[in-house]
């Protein structure tokens, strides 16, 4: 039986949330997925912009936004979003 989308993530990929660390954290974000084996169940997304650029970096997990997203706390937020999430 195959899995179903049923989550989705976007990362915005604009210059100010890329250069002000969205670039890592899409490393992390792969990792994150991949290592949880759960890359059938999300639809994971980069797009331009969530006109909140002073605000970045900028993602979006199931259409809940996440402003200020680092490399340090990006684990935490996925952690947090998809432990509650019925794919792990």
């Amino acid at each position: 039986m195959e899995a179903t989308i049923s989550h989705k993530i976007l990362i915005c990929l604009g210059s100010s949330c890329h250069s002000r660390g969205n670039a890592e954290n899409l490393k992390i974000i792969q990792d994150f997925v991949k290592e949880r084996k759960i890359d059938s169940q999300i639809d994971f997304r980069g797009h331009l912009c969530h006109e909140m650029c002073n605000r970045g970096p900028v993602i979006e997990l199931d259409e809940i936004v996440f402003e200020e997203v680092t490399p340090s706390n990006l684990p935490t937020i996925l952690s947090k979003h998809f432990d509650k999430a019925t794919c792990i």
